[in-house]
């Protein structure tokens, strides 16, 4: 018997597909160059709001989006490769996912770092570029420009390599979930709260991610 089970709120849902657009959009942005880095820097923002919603979120958000739910140990690691790992492992981030979300939060982080501390040295620089050596700016835009940029290329790559290999090969379509939010189970498991109090609560909590970020970029310019 088949349970469906809500695991991913609407906003943790939305949470992730915008920072897909938003990753998309800063490729374009950063590669096109000139007037687009404007709307690059603009979008560097965002994604930075959205990384502080996340994290806040993961304490306070749906059942399956508390990093409680799916940040395990070595252990748990190495039981999940061996096919040996509890149930509850999966319904969620699985143990090899949930190294993924985090090491993508953490690239996703020193890129944003690095670009607020770049400068391309013809009209776009990043707010705090100022108040830092030029030797730190010189680090953070090689890093932001080079070495940031690839690894979040190959972890994107390796993301959606992962997600072909679950659908193709486990027949779980990843995707689906995080579209509609529900999962169907072969046991009964705690579901996310995904309620309008919830959402409310997500709404405001993003919101107040926005405003410190926008505080911030205005007093560090």
């Amino acid at each position: 018997m088949a349970h469906k089970i809500r695991v991913w709120d609407l906003p943790t849902r939305i949470f992730h597909w915008l920072l897909v657009l938003s990753i998309f959009a800063q490729f374009i942005t950063g590669n096109v160059g000139g007037d687009a880095l404007t709307w690059h820097l603009r979008t560097g923002y965002f994604i930075l709001s959205l990384l502080l919603f996340r994290l806040l979120w993961g304490f306070v958000g749906g059942h399956w989006s508390r990093f409680s739910s799916f940040v395990r140990g070595p252990r748990t690691v190495l039981a999940y490769l061996r096919g040996q790992a509890a149930f509850e492992d999966s319904v969620g981030h699985n143990p090899l996912g949930a190294g993924s979300v985090l090491l993508m939060l953490l690239l996703l982080g020193m890129q944003v770092a690095s670009g607020l501390m770049s400068d391309d040295e013809i009209a776009t620089a990043g707010p705090l570029a100022q108040h830092v050596s030029s030797a730190m700016v010189g680090l953070a835009t090689h890093y932001h420009k080079a070495t940031g940029k690839l690894m979040l290329v190959a972890l994107v790559l390796l993301h959606v390599a992962a997600i072909v290999f679950y659908r193709a090969k486990k027949k779980q379509n990843l995707v689906s979930a995080m579209l509609h939010g529900d999962k169907e189970l072969s046991q009964p498991v705690h579901a996310s709260r995904d309620d309008g109090k919830s959402r409310t609560l997500a709404v405001l909590l993003f919101a107040a991610c926005a405003a410190v970020v926008l505080l911030g970029v205005k007093f560090a310019g």
